[in-house]
């Protein structure tokens, strides 16, 4: 399948242009208020006990992810294979990972055998979801399924869950308590990784 999402730019990760955007904006005030904060804000006459702040401590890196771990996942309609709605909030109840994911971006290629076996060892004890950021198709799902996936896999095409969570390179992993809350969220990972992680933060 040719090409990723509307937003995704083929680069050794992929990019949110929507939130690449407002990264902009935001990176911009903040290299005003370094330049405020360095200065003291009275035109260079700072005191010596001035603590300068990086653009990194006042805004998310330009290609990175939002910081999300801490928050809520946000109750937005994403889609079946079928193209049908499926409300964020059905996927509550027990501990859940959601990995976003699509068929074109190399890392998430290699991670996905991954999810498979760890899978295969947790998922009666956590609940595990592959979003994909391509419209529902059969090649995706036979890509997914070659991996070894049997998981469930559902769709964000238009990026509501993908915009609302900050995902701005691929792969991105949450990991999200029974209740709602993003316990923690990481890129790529290994096997081993994603075990200790279910370990630490889910169970």
């Amino acid at each position: 399948m040719a090409g990723g999402p509307p937003w995704i730019a083929f680069r050794p990760v992929a990019i949110n242009k929507r939130l690449l955007f407002g990264s902009l904006a935001v990176a911009a005030v903040a290299v005003v208020a370094f330049a405020i904060v360095a200065s003291g804000g009275d035109g260079g006459n700072a005191g010596d006990d001035v603590t300068l702040r990086s653009v990194d401590d006042l805004s998310p890196s330009i290609g990175t992810n939002a910081a999300v771990t801490g928050k809520t996942l946000p109750h937005v309609n994403i889609e079946t294979f079928e193209g049908d709605d499926f409300p964020t909030a059905d996927l509550l109840g027990k501990p859940l990972i959601i990995n976003f994911w699509y068929s074109t971006c190399a890392p998430c290629k290699r991670e996905m055998p991954a999810f498979a076996s760890v899978h295969a060892k947790y998922g009666d004890q956590v609940r595990f979801v592959g979003v994909d950021t391509l419209p529902p198709s059969d090649t995706e799902e036979a890509f997914a399924h070659d991996k070894g996936v049997t998981y469930e896999l559902l769709y964000d095409p238009d990026g509501k869950l993908t915009t609302a969570v900050g995902v701005a390179a691929f792969p991105q992993t949450l990991f999200i308590d029974a209740n709602g809350t993003i316990v923690d969220q990481t890129g790529e990972l290994t096997a081993d990784k994603l075990e200790a992680l279910i370990r630490t933060k889910l169970l």
